[in-house]
């Protein structure tokens, strides 16, 4: 072991079985690594990349069946092809695993401190009793932020919130001080402010224990402000390695530098470089390199053999077997990639076919786009057009009965009710793009939920292109899904697996009785538009990426011309370099049919590239709205203020220098009431306020106002002032701090 490497991974192979007459798939292939003492070592790529494989296989945890070759050495121990109790002595005790999702990583009929507890037993000695282990549990999840732990000890994993449970799942980890924690996505499903605590958390275990930590995160800013170095993984090796600061500022790699371009941040409206092109499944890399496919700048060498992971330098490089430190590529054009910027080698404004090419015609100015539709348009008889307001919310609540005991639902009582939306008050204006953001539980799908119902709501008023759909007819509510559209998060959800692409675009069209000769000639001229080739029309959805799916599903919303696009989630499951693509053809179908679009979100960098206005909900309320600049730049809520703070920016640098609000608990669950203002339990504002402040927000809930009558940002909290102090809960983020 030399230079304090407490994990050595070299030349990595995993293989997973094919099937009865298939041949293994090789999902890693030849990774080498270094992990030091102390040291955060980050591993980004795209889903498919092999990175989870890496981590599972670095403690044994491979699915049944894989093939596991190559050298992974803990402290001098190698651990490839080391009996399993032995293995088992290793797990929990030098080397430990946070998972991504810890709901089924926990027992789950068993007490969480009574598991954490069960890690102890297992391996310190002298052996501590059930007694012993347990207090030390509640120890443990105490140290690691999570509120009332003994509570949460004797709680089952199903009663904790997602936030509470991944704390959990790293008080397990760190139970017995390991020298090396892998931590697989730790925060991938959870809300951006718990996110925060989450990394926190972590931070403070490996500080306490002194463990190295090998981080697998697809999100570049939280890799940016937790790692010392990064590994880029493709098609199943790595294809870049580098100190943290000189991976972001200098990529030599082309994928990594599309990569890092693709990213939307929240301290700037930037062009957006989506990477055309698809990764390749695990075993079907093509011969060389894996990435020349989508590559701009690659030629016939990186058709027939595959580069080496070699030292940066702009002569001959030689390979470089520790593969530790300085930085690596696996490119033969590192020179070049070096002079030019992620917008110069991928223009974003080029769209891509089904193999990665561009598609002809699909660029601005393509034409066609606004061909009128017979009997498609909605300026139908009975159906006048509204004013400059083309959605109005005011007022809005919304309720779901509880189940009884039995398990049926009886008449709803108000005690009985769940109330998912309180007070939802938001415009969209023609032309515009309205962002409706907010943590799970916050209310946002219910206020889209009830827009697209087009039906009278609980309590308050919905206008839809000056219509109050409390008092629609049968043919006005047809009428108006011609004009309004939804685009869900997941498409393949959305989309019918046995229609055709072509039947699937042409069938808003039939359902507004536009002649079938008609639909079907307008099907190609969609597909265009969307960047999609017009042969897809043939095939089916499964034979389409996730990117490529969601560009269909744009397709069909817009085959009506709608004068109003209801967007929920639509890139929240792509990758980051697909999300790009699909944020250019939203903002280039913006430029060029001018749709109202209503944008619920929950990723604040992404509102920054996309929006013009702003709107914020917590607890079923609208708290905070107005110009995305304004709103961006001076916060007047402080839940907005610890919202984008706790948003991670992909540049090492500007993520350390920034200061971050760590919101003690979590958000409500849906339908929780208080008297007051319901954030004030998390608010550092009221828990810094003198008592007769606090007694306000206590006894109040705040309704939404402004400086003026006029102004258009406004914020529902007693104190909505830009430049609150807040004393609490500040911590400047420092090198190696999460």
């Amino acid at each position: 072991m030399t230079g304090g490497a407490i994990l050595e991974v070299r030349d990595l192979h995993v293989s997973l079985p094919g099937g009865r007459r298939s041949a293994p798939v090789p999902v890693v292939r030849g990774v080498s690594l270094t992990l030091r003492a102390g040291e955060v070592l980050g591993i980004v790529g795209e889903s498919g990349a092999g990175k989870t494989m890496t981590a599972l296989s670095l403690l044994g945890l491979t699915p049944p069946g894989a093939v596991v070759r190559g050298s992974v050495r803990l402290l001098g121990t190698e651990l490839v092809g080391l009996p399993v109790r032995e293995l088992a002595q290793q797990r929990g005790r030098r080397i430990a695993m946070v998972f991504q999702d810890p709901l089924t990583a926990f027992t789950p009929v068993r007490r969480v401190g009574d598991q954490i507890g069960e890690a102890l037993r297992i391996h310190q000695r002298p052996r501590p009793t059930r007694e012993s282990a347990l207090r030390r549990a509640v120890g443990l999840l105490e140290s690691v932020g999570v509120p009332e732990p003994d509570r949460a000890a004797r709680a089952y994993p199903h009663e904790l919130s997602g936030g509470l449970r991944q704390r959990a799942m790293i008080a397990m980890a760190v139970a017995n001080r390991p020298d090396v924690i892998v931590a697989d996505e730790p925060t991938s499903a959870l809300d951006v402010t718990v996110q925060a605590q989450v990394l926190d958390a972590l931070a403070v275990a490996r500080k306490a224990t002194g463990a190295a930590l090998l981080l697998v995160s697809h999100d570049l800013g939280v890799i940016a402000g937790a790692a010392d170095r990064v590994a880029v993984m493709y098609a199943g090796r790595i294809v870049e390695s580098a100190p943290v600061d000189d991976l972001f500022a200098r990529p030599r790699m082309p994928y990594t530098l599309g990569l890092i371009g693709s990213v939307p941040r929240l301290d700037d409206v930037g062009t957006l470089t989506p990477v055309p092109g698809t990764p390749p499944a695990p075993g079907a890399a093509p011969p060389g390199c894996s990435f020349a496919p989508r590559c701009p700048i690659a030629d016939a060498r990186c058709e027939q053999a595959e580069p080496p992971l070699a030292r940066v330098a702009e002569a001959a490089a030689v390979p470089e077997p520790a593969a530790g430190g300085g930085h690596l590529a696996a490119c033969f054009h590192t020179a070049t990639t070096a002079r030019h910027t992620a917008q110069e080698l991928f223009p974003p404004s080029v769209l891509t076919d089904r193999s990665g090419g561009p598609v002809a015609g699909s660029g601005p100015g393509s034409g066609g786009a606004k061909a009128a539709v017979a009997g498609a348009k909605a300026t139908a008889p009975g159906l006048r057009p509204g004013a400059d307001q083309v959605l109005r919310i005011t007022g809005l609540s919304k309720s779901y009965p509880l189940p009884h005991r039995s398990g049926l639902r009886l008449r709803r009582r108000p005690a009985d009710a769940l109330h998912a939306v309180e007070r939802a008050d938001l415009d969209v204006r023609r032309g515009e793009t309205v962002a409706l953001v907010g943590e799970s539980g916050a209310g946002k799908s219910t206020t889209l939920s009830e827009v697209i119902a087009f039906a009278a709501p609980e309590a308050g008023r919905i206008e839809i292109l000056g219509h109050d759909t409390a008092h629609l007819r049968r043919g006005d509510v047809r009428r108006l899904r011609g004009r309004v559209q939804l685009v869900l998060q997941d498409p393949m959800a959305a989309l019918d697996p046995r229609m055709t692409v072509g039947a699937i675009i042409a069938e808003p069209l039939l359902a507004q009785r536009t002649d079938k000769a008609r639909a079907a000639a307008r099907t190609p001229e969609l597909l265009r538009q969307v960047g999609l080739d017009p042969s897809a029309a043939g095939r089916y959805p499964h034979e389409f990426s996730g990117g490529q799916r969601q560009r269909i599903a744009f397709a069909r919303a817009l085959a009506v011309e709608p004068e109003l696009l209801l967007l929920d989630e639509p890139v929240s499951a792509l990758d980051v370099s697909v999300q790009a693509g699909i944020l250019d053809l939203l903002r280039r179908l913006q430029r060029e049919l001018g749709p109202a679009c209503l944008f619920v979100t929950h990723d604040l960098a992404v509102v920054r590239q996309i929006a013009d206005r702003l709107v914020v909900m917590y607890g079923g309320r609208t708290i905070e709205s107005g110009g995305v600049n304004e709103v961006f730049t001076r916060p007047r809520h402080p839940y907005t203020k610890a919202l984008l703070s706790a948003v991670p920016l992909p540049d090492p640098r500007a993520e350390r220098a920034r200061q971050r609000i760590i919101l003690p608990g979590d958000p409500p669950r849906a339908g929780e009431r208080t008297a007051g203002c319901l954030f004030r339990a998390r608010c550092p504002v009221y828990q810094a306020a003198a008592p007769e402040a606090r007694a306000l927000c206590e006894r109040e809930t705040p309704e939404p106002a402004g400086r003026s009558a006029d102004d258009p940002h406004v914020a529902a909290c007693h104190f909505p002032h830009p430049d609150v102090k807040v004393p609490l809960r500040h911590r400047p983020a420092s090198k190696g701090h999460l």
